[in-house]
């Protein structure tokens, strides 16, 4: 199966299905897509990539991104085969391009997903329940399908019991789109000067150290998602069986 889903204006499109968990089982390829932002499928310049994402059979998308920036930028055009769902977990907004140089990138982006965690509460668990709800494909994004999007996964795959170095090599998969997400980044902002320059990046020890920080803070993944998102073991177990191989005998 391919992860990576070739697009020509998306670049940052990916299955998370194959992982195995922790118990045996292998998450379901063609259920679950993580992307960045679904936007670039508006214009004529994009049919092909539209026609490819029809093929793919996504029934519901969920966009991750404030309100503001859909309606700078726009959201995936509209159709009546598919769900447009905005949750907008982020509430504490910065930008990444001024970033401070000195400071050291992967903690300060950890303790941004940690803000996420704590504030983006009820649009988390909207999210898992939305995924955990339908057996069609699915997929949600944010702009570069970096940080949200990669949050979102982390939480996702952590519940279906995926391990945490198959969890660290998913989100660092963000690496071999980074050229391509600061080449459109300046693109945008012709008249701005790139002062981070860790902008497009994401190692592994970001998504470790946000981990960590969960694990410290309330136990493990599973008691963030039970305690504060107030996430149900039957949620969890739908999200298995919808994401999750069958068991075998």
């Amino acid at each position: 199966m391919i992860r990576h889903i070739a697009f020509e204006r998306l670049h940052n499109f990916r299955d998370l299905g194959g992982y195995r968990t922790r118990d045996g089982r292998t998450v379901r390829w063609q259920r679950l897509y993580r992307s960045d932002s679904l936007a670039k499928l508006a214009g004529p310049d994009a049919a092909g990539d539209r026609h490819r994402f029809r093929e793919l059979g996504v029934r519901t998308v969920i966009d991750l991104r404030y309100p503001w920036e859909i309606e700078a930028k726009g959201r995936i055009p509209h159709s009546d085969d598919v769900t447009y769902l905005n949750l907008s977990v982020e509430h504490r907004p910065y930008d990444q391009a001024e970033i401070d140089p000195e400071l050291d990138p992967w903690r300060y982006l950890a303790d941004r997903f940690a803000e996420v965690a704590l504030d983006g509460a009820v649009e988390l668990r909207a999210a898992l329940e939305v995924i955990a709800g339908s057996d069609d494909p699915q997929v949600f994004h944010c702009a570069s399908g970096k940080d949200r999007t990669g949050l979102l996964a982390a939480l996702v795959l952590a519940l279906l019991g995926v391990g945490e170095d198959e969890i660290a090599a998913d989100f660092a998969l963000t690496e071999l789109a980074t050229e391509r997400l600061v080449a459109d980044w300046k693109a945008a902002n012709p008249d701005r000067v790139l002062r981070w320059p860790a902008y497009g990046r994401a190692p592994e020890e970001v998504i470790r150290l946000f981990l960590a920080d969960l694990a410290a803070t309330y136990g493990s993944v599973h008691a963030y998602a039970t305690g504060h998102l107030g996430v149900d073991e039957e949620l969890i177990a739908r999200l298995r069986d919808r994401l999750l191989e069958p068991e075998t005998a």
